[in-house]
């Protein structure tokens, strides 16, 4: 056997079929993006750029330190450059259909040539910290107008379902060009004076028909409430939301005066029809003028950035505190002798602050 036969086989490789061209030739462009120093992404949200205002708030709700540092640094140059908003927390009962609400009131706004920015805070789950984060799914229309920001952000937790660092980007936001900004709650409940804290406008959205109308309403939510929109007025029920209406004006009038000197609302509206939606607008644009006109607005900012400096002191002294390897070490045993009765709460505190004080001197 010759060596060409020797080495012959059986198996015989085809040379296959030929290579498709890419399918996308711009593949390359499709890079890992590099970090953006804090001028770069101040610059961009100084231009308006909708892409770095995204991730400049990605960069505020991080928890991360090296996040956290650049975030600081990013506030502090838009700053100077915000404030020229108005700032209306919208709120209410489960149901009530504030997305929806807020995307037909949202489109009359930019009809009348204003950009509009949605800080639109999704409930965590306490069990699995997660959110479904789906308010652009519910405003469609509002969602891709070239003149409207719509940002999702989970609650995790936080007091009144707001998110840790909604006050932080709304100075985003009010840097980025954007002069109305909505911050839309998770839901009614005492904790909403944080929402209050941070807004000039207050609007609680309510039902008609859905029982006794002031059951169950908290008596802080209706003092803290500049106007009362009375939703779903369509239909058949426009004469229960009629209804509803002077029963919820009557009850406002039962509260103190409110020391901005401004007289609540209370309006009837349909998402659907958008009847009486222009009306609402009306009254945060009357309730501006007032207060803008008596310096109670510019007063009550003040003492908002007052108390929003000391909510970020008692934050920063609780995240320090439990993240000490010291008290965290000493916290389970201090557990288990609250559980037998051999310390009581109080003293078990006591100590821990103690010991975490000295440390820190």
């Amino acid at each position: 056997m010759n060596d060409k036969n020797k080495y012959k086989s059986a198996l015989k490789v085809n040379e296959g079929v030929e290579q498709p061209p890419i399918v996308n030739p711009n593949i390359k462009r499709f890079k890992k993006k590099r970090k953006l120093t804090a001028k770069e992404y101040i610059d961009g949200i100084l231009k308006g750029d909708m892409s770095v205002l995204s991730m400049a708030i990605t960069l505020i709700e991080s928890s991360l330190p090296v996040h956290k540092e650049l975030a600081e640094e990013i506030i502090e140059g838009c700053l100077p450059h915000s404030g020229n908003s108005v700032r209306i927390g919208i709120t209410g009962v489960p149901g009530v259909g504030k997305s929806t609400f807020i995307e037909a009131l949202g489109m009359d706004i930019i009809s009348k040539g204003h950009k509009l920015a949605v800080l639109a805070i999704d409930p965590s789950s306490e069990r699995t910290k997660g959110s479904i984060l789906g308010d652009k799914t519910r405003m469609e229309e509002l969602s891709v107008n070239d003149n409207a920001f719509i940002r999702p952000s989970p609650s995790a937790g936080s007091l009144g379902g707001v998110a840790r660092k909604t006050r932080e980007s709304v100075i985003l936001c009010e840097a980025a060009g954007f002069d109305i900004i909505f911050i839309e709650t998770v839901g009614v409940g005492q904790s909403e004076t944080a929402v209050h804290s941070m807004v000039d406008f207050f609007l609680l959205l309510m039902l008609a028909g859905a029982g006794d109308e002031l059951q169950g309403i908290k008596r802080g939510i209706m003092e803290m409430a500049d106007a009362i929109a009375i939703t779903k007025c369509d239909g058949s029920n426009i004469d229960k939301a009629n209804m509803a209406r002077v029963e919820y004006q009557n009850a406002l009038h039962l509260f103190p005066p409110q020391p901005s000197g401004w007289t609540p609302i209370v309006k009837t509206c349909s998402s659907v029809t958008k009847e009486g939606v222009s009306d609402v607008w009306q009254t945060v644009l009357d309730y501006k003028a007032l207060v803008t006109e008596n310096k109670f607005m510019q007063n009550r900012r003040n003492e908002q950035a007052k108390y929003w400096m000391y909510e970020t002191i008692n934050e920063q002294l609780r995240h320090s505190f439990y993240e000490d390897e010291d008290v965290k070490s000493k916290l389970e045993q201090f557990e288990k002798d609250v559980i037998s009765n051999k310390m009581s709460s109080f003293n078990a505190a006591h100590v821990l602050l103690n010991q975490y004080i000295n440390k820190c001197k």
